[in-house]
């Protein structure tokens, strides 16, 4: 099947593969849109079942970061990178200093930097091979940490402000005594765990990996979760900040949460799902809007700013959210929907 007749093909730019037999790589870079920008997302190591699956993953991803870019008011296009393999097993120095060699050949129309399975020490290697990279470095940090470029702090911040501005809207109150249930406890949910705790909300977690389920429940009270049933508690809102595709089939007619609004990309299986969570009563919070914040970061970073204005431009994520949500219950289109429109006027 050739990649224009994929499900997931967008009026892709470009769509790049490659493979080095020394290093073992294997890796896609798709370039979505840079009517604003060059392209600009995060690559992610996966260890994905077959080529297929990596495939609709970097062509989904690459489009959610065009319009994620475009919500968040930045001059920059949509661009994703995905590389074969356990991060925990295959990684090796060498291979993503090749990963830099292969992003290099896309000559700035495609800049990358951290995601899933890949970090900041990463990044750094890929950077020996080229210049195209971002969150290698921060004049400052969002969160009094070492500036070491990470931008999982302002990702977690920001949709921290999403949620409130999600309970605010369905609930007309805070997050005291507001149950969460958060689907992933990595970088960017642990962080989250942390912001929903100080607010006074009452924390439900789960992960594939336990350190961070570990570390929620004893800093956090939070209350461990298996993976396969979080998304099913009674609660106020079901926060998915792992992999995508948390929205779906299997689980939407059983979903107890009035908020779906989370961390995690590509987070409906299909626009289908929009729809049926408006059906359901569930409020969704696009994920593309939500989960803006690292790129945001590394925007401020790069560019002549501070750490205050990088402060009130997360917070305007949730005021970008409550629009959506106004409109869509305006309109009784989906949120999703009506995010896409927003965005579509900005960068087309």
């Amino acid at each position: 099947m050739s990649v224009f007749d994929h499900r997931e093909f967008a009026e892709h730019e470009q769509v790049s593969f490659y493979h080095d037999k020394a290093t073992g790589l294997k890796a896609i870079i798709a370039v979505h849109n840079t009517n604003l920008g060059p392209g600009l997302g995060g690559c992610r190591m996966w260890n994905y079942a077959n080529s297929e699956e990596a495939l609709t993953d970097v062509l989904r991803l690459s489009r959610g970061m065009t319009y994620k870019a475009a919500m968040a008011g930045l001059a920059q296009g949509g661009g994703k990178a995905v590389i074969f393999g356990d991060p925990r097993k295959d990684k090796t120095p060498d291979m993503m200093r090749e990963m830099g060699h292969f992003v290099d050949t896309l000559k700035g129309n495609y800049i990358t930097a951290e995601d899933s399975g890949i970090a900041v020490s990463d990044i750094l290697l890929m950077s020996e091979n080229t210049k195209h990279v971002s969150g290698t470095f921060s004049k400052y940090s969002f969160d009094g940490s070492i500036a070491d470029g990470n931008p999982a702090p302002a990702t977690a911040y920001g949709v921290f402000a999403g949620i409130k501005a999600a309970v605010k809207h369905v609930y007309q109150s805070d997050l005291q005594g507001k149950k969460v249930a958060i689907k992933g406890v990595g970088h960017v949910g642990i962080r989250l765990a942390e912001h929903l705790y100080n607010a006074g909300a009452k924390l439900y977690v789960a992960d594939i990996f336990p350190s961070g389920v570990n570390q929620a429940v004893a800093e956090f009270g939070a209350i461990e979760v298996s993976v396969d049933q979080i998304d099913l508690l009674d609660v106020d809102v079901f926060a998915p900040c792992a992999l995508g595709n948390a929205i779906n089939h299997q689980n939407i007619d059983h979903l107890k949460a009035r908020i779906v609004a989370g961390a995690a990309n590509n987070q409906l299986a299909s626009d289908e799902m929009g729809v049926k969570l408006t059906n359901n009563g569930i409020l969704y919070a696009p994920d593309y809007v939500i989960n803006a914040g690292g790129i945001i970061d590394i925007y401020h970073q790069r560019s002549d700013s501070n750490v205050d204005k990088l402060r009130q431009h997360l917070n305007q994520i949730g005021e970008t959210l409550r629009t959506i949500f106004v409109e869509a219950e305006e309109s009784g289109l989906a949120t999703a929907k009506v995010a896409d429109s927003i965005a579509e006027l900005k960068f087309k």
